[in-house]
């Protein structure tokens, strides 16, 4: 196979690739483990697994602002990100130790996953100005098709064998491989060399300036409202799928997790061909799809019933469709706020993004576990899915629809 001529010429880029692959295989092998490791081991109920991603998502609200100030002055984000990146392998490693030694308990549970939280939004909030260091603006659509294209390939491998490590090994210790993939992600962050900009002043502003900036530009703002209510429901829907599919649709673990993985398939497509769609139709047009062709298809999961087989083909369908519309939303996202967030209020303006449209995301989950325990998992996973079109209603009338690539530095 060809590599990409930005794996090859870029060594940075490269080097940043190879450590963020192996790390998104482990992430997704979480992604499906813990909440695995909940229903099984200690017995979760529909409030616990709520509260078990709240308590992951909780940090988003907290610190992000905050977080995106001391980045920005801090300046030095490889240095910030490689931290971020063994101290969660070192949490994440907690967990199959504790259950190994017969302590495990919701308490480490929650507090892990808080802690976990609170390191991946100090991680985040560098990443996308250190991105910028890294990667020209010409190849903004490139990088991210690549980084998102192995995120798809993550959700093909990752999940499929999640499940199955869950089955065969029980729970916790599939954890292990997320924690081992943190390490690997610092190793290769070590190794890239660039010489960064220096951290901004104090009078640039304090925590209030990226939710300003977000405010006066009309393109991040639609792209945030639209993203984040897409993400509030979404995360409704995310609290109970594993809880939905095993407890009331009858999946075992690794048949969901081999489901899972084949319907990724799509996901690789879509990240492959992501910048010849948005050569054609238009870089707004082709993210506004993938806005709604990510959430739509999951109304197939409440829909769900009949043969085992029929329930089967249901999961797959929607996860196939809904993984095409995630890597359009993602990679060109990416690509859009690359292109208009100036360096220098790089994480501020990703903190500000950050609070909300990860903020809303614990509250999601609460929402989902306070629903599920009181009217009825069915019912909210109905209430989920069909509500997360609602994002729609910012996007649509908003500059995005007219936009034909990545658009110019701080463009309205």
């Amino acid at each position: 196979m060809r590599i990409p001529p930005l794996l090859r010429e870029n060594v940075n880029f490269r080097r940043y690739f190879v450590g963020q692959s192996v790390s998104l295989l482990g992430d997704q092998i979480t992604a499906i483990a813990l909440p695995l490791t909940a229903v099984l081991a200690l017995h979760a109920s529909a409030g616990q697994m709520g509260a078990l991603t709240t308590a992951y998502l909780l940090p988003n609200l907290f610190f992000s602002l905050h977080a995106g100030v001391w980045v920005d002055r801090r300046g030095r984000r490889r240095q910030t990100m490689l931290v971020a990146d063994v101290a969660r392998g070192l949490l994440t490693a907690t967990i199959p130790i504790a259950y190994a030694l017969g302590d495990l308990t919701w308490t480490q549970l929650y507090v892990v996953a808080f802690l976990l939280g609170s390191f991946s939004v100090v991680f985040m909030v560098a990443v996308g100005s250190f991105f910028q260091t890294i990667v020209p603006r010409e190849d903004y659509v490139a990088a991210h098709s690549l980084i998102n294209g192995t995120r798809g390939a993550s959700f093909l491998v990752g999940n499929s064998l999640g499940g199955t490590l869950v089955q065969v090994l029980r729970g916790p210790y599939a954890l292990a491989a997320d924690a081992a993939s943190f390490f690997w992600s610092s190793l290769f962050l070590g190794r890239v060399d660039v010489e960064e900009p220096p951290g901004a002043s104090r009078e640039s502003g304090g925590v209030w300036a990226g939710i300003q900036w977000i405010r006066g530009n009309a393109i991040i703002r639609a792209e945030l409202l639209g993203v984040a209510t897409l993400n509030l429901f979404n995360f409704m829907f995310f609290a109970l799928f594993v809880l939905y599919t095993t407890r009331f649709l009858h999946v075992r673990p690794a048949t969901l997790g081999l489901v899972l993985g084949v319907a990724a398939v799509g996901t690789l497509g879509t990240s492959y061909f992501a910048g010849a769609i948005a050569r054609k139709i238009g870089l707004g047009p082709a993210f506004l799809l993938g806005c709604f062709g990510f959430p739509a298809p999951l109304i197939l999961i409440p829909a769900a019933g009949g043969p085992y087989w029929l329930v089967l083909l249901f999961l797959f369908v929607a996860e196939l469709l809904s993984g095409i519309g995630l890597m359009l939303l993602d990679i060109l996202a990416g690509a859009m706020m690359a292109g208009t967030i100036p360096m220098a209020v790089r994480a501020r303006v990703s903190g500000g993004f950050q609070v909300v449209n990860y903020g809303v995301r614990p509250v999601g989950t609460a929402l989902g576990g306070l629903l599920g325990a009181t009217i009825g998992v069915h019912t909210t996973l109905w209430i989920a899915t069909v509500g997360a079109l609602s994002g729609m209603a910012f996007l649509l009338p908003s500059p995005i629809r007219k936009l034909r690539d990545v658009p110019d530095e701080g463009a309205l």
